[in-house]
């Protein structure tokens, strides 16, 4: 069969791909613990499931609007003003099913053949793909830990040509946790202003920040940023609501007008019942993200430190979201159980036969050097991943 070139070329996700190998093994009855996806393990907050069920007991259950509900719509607006000082009119939002078809949307909205998007690396699985998608190039911006994974506007100067249209910017960050600062990202945004590009601020991990660190959005410094900028954001993460599939995007209205027509082409419309119970969590008492935050801290905490602790491995304290990004190089050339490890899905592979713990290889995310490891698990699954790595690596 001749499939397009654009499917072709692209990848199967790896974190999904490590969690299906992880399920069938528990399938089998091994005892798996489960670190490769990025899925809280929290509940849905009562009150948000309860306006789920409340929207099906009174028939809400129709098409809505291809952008989503003006109600939704409008509560996105409002959360954006109070939250992250950004002023969009309901207009100028389009409501997708999750973060991703969001980003989707856009990317194919902006970006065609001959445009260059570039990508900080280590980056999350799915930006590539998209771009691939689109028929545009990847342009990857490597980082390290020397600058806890963040790009500096010299770095980004260094790569902007006349064919770059768009900077995918994620902070708080999947795979490394990283946060840019305020300062950082002002400095970004002036650098942009005297380009033609865009950015698409993918901020899904907004809610998810420890030590005090403060989440801004980069399209809030000035008006002249916000008309270069698509902040997308969902529900996901900060509402644990990552089966409804709930997103949304907020940008120029030309853009966002481009989005909404191919939306209505492909889904049509978000979940009717789960925009009642995103209108629920934006509007509701946010307590709910608060619990989540500091448990997640502790675990992000004792994750941290057992993975220093181990042999080999040094890994930054992240800021943000549910990961921990560990350097695992120094076991290139080394052998675990008899298996030479020259990669991240070496060990990764090591890691998950041996030590029965499900890890991500950092090649999914563009760099090698590293595993991910996802912290949205109890402090139990915490506790005893760790020893069996420890274990393993022996």
């Amino acid at each position: 069969m001749d499939l397009s070139h654009r499917i072709a070329s692209i990848s199967e996700s790896l974190t999904l791909a490590i969690s299906s190998k992880a399920k069938a093994m528990k399938a089998k009855g091994i005892d798996v613990i489960d670190f490769g996806v990025g899925e809280p393990d929290f509940d849905t907050p009562e009150h948000i499931k309860q306006a789920g069920i409340d929207a099906i007991n009174q028939g809400f259950t129709k098409y809505t609007p291809a952008a989503g509900t003006p109600e939704l719509r409008q509560a996105v607006a409002d959360k954006l003003k109070r939250d992250n000082d950004l002023d969009y009119p309901p207009a100028q939002i389009i409501v997708s099913c999750g973060a991703k078809h969001s980003l989707f949307n856009v990317i194919l909205a902006l970006c065609q053949e001959g445009d260059e998007v570039i990508i900080p690396a280590p980056y999350w699985v799915s930006y590539p793909e998209m771009v691939k998608a689109a028929g545009a190039k990847n342009v990857f911006l490597p980082t390290d830990e020397s600058t806890q994974f963040k790009i500096t506007p010299q770095q980004l100067d260094n790569v902007i040509t006349p064919d770059s249209k768009v900077l995918i910017l994620n902070s708080p960050s999947n795979p490394t946790g990283s946060v840019y600062t305020p300062d950082e990202l002002q400095a970004l945004a002036e650098l942009i202003l005297d380009t033609d590009m865009y950015i698409i601020s993918d901020e899904i991990y907004e809610a998810l920040v420890y030590d005090g660190t403060v989440h801004k959005s980069i399209a809030s410094f000035s008006p002249e940023i916000r008309e270069r900028t698509i902040v997308v954001n969902g529900f996901s993460k900060s509402y644990a609501m990552t089966g409804w599939r709930l997103g949304y995007a907020a940008g120029p209205k030309e853009i966002i007008d481009a989005a909404i027509q191919l939306q209505s082409h492909s889904t049509s419309n978000a979940c009717s019942i789960a925009q009642k119970a995103g209108v629920a969590a934006l509007n509701g008492d946010q307590g709910c993200i608060r619990a989540m935050v500091a448990e997640f801290d502790k675990r992000r905490k004792r994750m941290v430190e057992a993975l220093n602790a181990m042999p080999g491995i040094t890994c930054v304290e992240p800021k943000g979201a549910f990961y921990a990004l560990p350097n695992i190089s120094e076991w290139f050339g080394e052998e675990i159980h008899g298996r030479k490890i020259s990669n991240s899905m070496d060990f990764a592979t090591v890691c998950l036969e041996e030590g029965k713990i499900a890890i991500v290889p950092g090649s999914g995310f563009g760099d090698d050097r590293f595993v991910r490891f996802s912290y949205a698990t109890s402090i139990e699954n915490i506790e005893e991943g760790m020893r069996r790595m420890e274990e393993a690596l022996r």
